[in-house]
């Protein structure tokens, strides 16, 4: 007997629900770490630390079911936190990163009347035939398979009806929740975190990830960039049936990224992967300076030739050319072991000011780039990245450096999705001379 199809509902509007809704969360999350520290004098070291993991988990799962009925700004949120392994530990992560594959789709109804608004037809008329049912549903917006009137197949992504009413609600009311996390960090994870920044940063995307014409001109721009790589796959866009809030793309076919990255499959395959992503996106840093700053599995697919196939284009970094050549330098630096090369692009990139000590950021830099400096072939899996975390966050701290220019967000939330992926993948080899391949090649 078939199962009866979950279907999101309509996204809460109104300022004060949202705000209710946001603040309970944040007030029982924050709650929730109050009654840990007053229960702390009472326990032993093991029982309160076995207590504060349960604590964050059920924490976790709060915000898990609040995202799926808000969706918008506030999933956007719950998926960003999902990728910081800074600010959670790996266990509450795990919650975390349902959101990004659990997500229900809107009614049919909701969605063909944003379709009749944005492109002034009825989809039944504008394409020889649309899908009713969702092939994939997000925080902003859900995506159709359809056929064009002159035959090929497409994908066209809609955007919820109404989100971008609520956008600025959010963003006003979830300070509160990050102001809790930032105490979380603080009192449990021993650092600092910039809510103000991810606020910010948020705030950004958000107005990106909106705007539907943005990303049509990002895949073109990267349809252009790999035109030249027969191994990735970028779909090209129908101005005519794209708008604002609407956007129609080629249809790619292949498998899912979070497949491959499942037990069971050929390691022969996933090694292809990993060591395509990795120059992937290494060749977007030094090459272009245009960098794709979301490594969600959702966001690429693998074909059967195989090919690297890139789906999402919203969340798009392009860093000034200064930018760009001084990673290129710190790059160059690092590989060549020349510690005063690297405080110079140090420097360039505003990770120290011009009266700063360069030490202790080229150690932190040594300790984050320790994967791409062993020239041999390396597991991914032997660098722990909670413990160097840890590490980079006590040289920081003991030295006072808070810098936190905005490129760094972008390439840190990159790489930590890169890092992941090879963790995942499980491929040995010498990223080292594949890390000085992608640096030649760019020079």
């Amino acid at each position: 007997m078939p199962t009866k199809k979950t279907l999101a509902p309509k996204l809460t509007r109104g300022r004060t629900k949202r705000v209710l809704k946001v603040s309970g969360v944040a007030t029982s999350v924050g709650s929730s770490y109050l009654w840990e520290a007053l229960r702390k004098p009472f326990r032993s070291v093991d029982d309160h630390e076995k207590s504060l993991l349960d604590t964050h988990i059920r924490n976790a799962m709060k915000i898990v079911e609040s995202s799926t009925e808000l969706k918008g700004a506030f999933m956007k949120l719950v998926q960003m936190l999902s990728m910081r392994d800074d600010i959670l530990p790996g266990e509450a992560l795990d919650v975390l990163s349902v959101v990004q594959s659990q997500v229900p789709p809107m009614a049919y109804s909701e969605i063909r009347q944003q379709l009749v608004s944005e492109l002034g037809g009825d989809p039944q008329d504008l394409y020889a035939s649309f899908e009713e049912d969702a092939f994939a549903a997000a925080s902003l917006g859900q995506v159709h398979r359809a056929t064009l009137l002159s035959g090929e197949p497409v994908v066209v992504k809609v955007q919820y009806p109404g989100v971008d009413e609520t956008v600025e609600q959010d963003l006003r009311n979830i300070e509160a929740l990050l102001k809790t996390f930032t105490l979380i960090g603080r009192d449990v994870m021993q650092q600092e975190m910039d809510y103000a920044g991810v606020v910010g940063e948020l705030q950004e995307r958000l107005s990106e990830e909106l705007d539907y014409e943005n990303e049509a001109r990002n895949a073109r721009r990267f349809r252009k960039m790999f035109r030249d790589d027969p191994e990735v796959e970028v779909p090209s866009v129908y101005a005519k049936l794209s708008s604002r809030r609407v956007l129609t793309m080629s249809f790619l076919d292949g498998y899912p990224f979070a497949d491959i990255l499942k037990e069971g499959v050929d390691q022969e395959l996933k090694d292809w992967v990993a060591i395509k992503y990795y120059r992937l996106v290494w060749r977007q840093i030094f090459d272009f300076g245009v960098l794709h700053t979301d490594p969600h599995p959702g966001n690429y697919l693998v074909s059967y030739h195989p090919r690297l196939g890139m789906l999402d284009f919203g969340s798009i970094r392009v860093f000034p050319a200064k930018i760009r050549k001084a990673y290129l330098a710190m790059a160059v630096a690092l590989l060549e072991d020349e510690d005063d090369d690297l405080g110079g692009a140090l420097l360039d990139l505003d990770f120290i000011g011009p009266d700063d000590d360069p030490a202790p950021m080229v150690h932190i830099m040594k300790i984050f780039c320790e994967p791409i400096l062993q020239d041999r072939d390396y597991d991914p899996r032997e660098y722990d990245s909670m413990e160097k975390t840890m590490e980079m966050a006590q040289i920081g701290f003991e030295n006072r450096i808070f810098r936190a220019p905005g490129h760094r967000l972008f390439l840190g939330r990159a790489l930590v999705g890169l890092d992941s992926y090879l963790k995942q993948l499980g491929t040995v080899t010498n990223y080292h001379q594949l890390f000085a391949e992608c640096v030649d090649a760019a020079r």
